[in-house]
């Protein structure tokens, strides 16, 4: 089932499920389909149920938006109030550059968000995915277009799994200079493209990924 309607980033889709009589709503995201090389990150993640409806929006809830819509510093903080606070749950799928290309990036988002939502310490009633397909759940879960800028929990969960794959691309940064990493975090910028021309691919390329398998 997918969700694509025109709203803001709010707790509605959550509303919806807990009058259902579902309790607890994973949010589930992922970053880094698109790069040329690193992992793709998902994350699950479960805010606290509101008491009463302005809860919702006190400074805390209304900085929880889309991970692409806040600057760095922004989305930092709001990523450190969140897992700082312990009635926040998450967890995290990491699926490397080698899976991605024996089983095609699709194929490797899914097992990601899988593996999030299986970790999550308190296992969730349902799960809103962002996107328009669900992976394979032991729970009921619905695919959510654009969800990250529609559901609180997508968004937070799009908010964790970046700030997460930017740290791990700033550490590879280190063992691998030459290839600007800590700037692009892995995605196919004109600096990057000419990195792979002068020095060629290193293990943390996606070799199947174009333009890579052509220059190997």
């Amino acid at each position: 089932m997918t969700y694509n309607q025109k709203m803001k980033c709010s707790y509605d889709l959550e509303a919806e499920l807990w009058l259902q009589g579902y309790a607890s709503i994973a949010g589930v995201d992922e970053v880094g389909r698109g790069p040329l090389a690193g992992p793709v990150v998902a994350c699950a993640c479960v805010l606290p149920r509101p008491q009463q409806p302005e809860d919702a929006f006190s400074s805390y809830f209304r900085s929880i938006q889309d991970s692409k819509s806040l600057t760095p510093k922004k989305r930092y903080e709001v990523y450190q109030a969140l897992i700082a606070n312990q009635n926040v749950h998450y967890a995290l799928g990491i699926v490397d550059q080698i899976t991605i290309d024996k089983i095609n990036i699709l194929q490797a988002t899914l097992q990601a968000m899988q593996q999030a939502v299986h970790k999550l310490c308190c296992p969730p009633d349902f799960a809103l995915i962002d996107g328009i397909d669900c992976p394979e759940l032991s729970i009921p879960c619905r695919a959510v277009v654009k969800g990250d800028s529609l559901s609180k929990s997508i968004a937070a969960a799009s908010i964790i799994a970046k700030v997460i794959r930017d740290q791990m691309m700033d550490l590879w940064d280190e063992q691998y200079p030459q290839y600007g990493f800590k700037d692009h975090k892995g995605y196919g910028t004109q600096a990057h493209l000419q990195a792979i021309k002068e020095h060629g691919p290193c293990p943390l390329h996606r070799m199947s990924f174009a333009p890579i398998k052509t220059v190997r």
